[in-house]
């Protein structure tokens, strides 16, 4: 289980949501975002399992005390590259060199997610060719799964968080000779609305809880 996240220092992320709620509270909402989708891939795979390729210091953040005490126990990597996709990339081959597993990848966008769809998501990656997407209802996508990281070595030329990026990651993985089975489609969390629909859709987690603290 990979999770590829950004330390959610104030300024540094959903700066969209932040034009809305302020940035320290975007951060905030970013921080038990990244926490609620920790919770839930622990409880899909184990926490001996679980992987975090990091982009930036967790010391920085919001809830900077949580999100280290949240690692305990995960292996975590820098991120390498310079841009999302190529870092995307190296996040994949060095989670599956660690491993030597299929690897399951989600973002921090969707605290909404469930352990079921996870579980799903690894049953199927039964042979190195067996890709899982789980598409964003905003065109990009939440998950990708692969039976080998070879799968993803063409997504370092798909350009990222545009209104095609689920079709183009689609596209490079058939390149790739993938054979490609989608899961549920979830709405991430960029704009209020999005969390809005977010923290209606799971009003248990900790971002619905934040979220309704933090609304104008």
């Amino acid at each position: 289980m990979l999770v590829v996240a950004k330390a959610p220092v104030t300024g540094r992320v959903k700066t969209r949501l932040g034009h809305s709620l302020g940035m320290e509270r975007a951060a905030q909402l970013a921080a038990v975002a990244l926490l609620d989708t920790m919770a839930v891939c622990v409880s899909a795979y184990g926490v001996e399992r679980c992987h975090l390729a990091l982009e930036g210091d967790l010391a920085d953040a919001e809830l900077s005390d949580e999100l280290l005490a949240a690692t305990d126990g995960w292996t975590v990597h820098p991120q390498r590259g310079d841009d999302f996709a190529t870092r995307l990339v190296n996040a994949h081959t060095d989670t599956a060199a660690a491993s030597e597993a299929p690897v399951v990848q989600v973002g921090m966008d969707t605290p909404h997610l469930e352990a079921r769809t996870l579980i799903e998501a690894g049953a199927r990656l039964t042979h190195p060719e067996a890709a899982v997407l789980g598409p964003a209802a905003d065109g990009g996508w939440w998950l990708l799964g692969v039976g080998s990281p070879a799968l993803v070595a063409q997504l370092g030329d798909v350009p990222m968080s545009t209104a095609r990026t689920g079709e183009l990651t689609r596209e490079a993985l058939l390149r790739a000779g993938a054979q490609v089975t989608d899961v549920e489609t979830l709405r991430d969390v960029d704009e209020v609305l999005d969390a809005e629909s977010v923290a209606a859709a799971a009003p248990r987690t900790r971002f619905a809880t934040a979220f309704g603290k933090a609304a104008p």
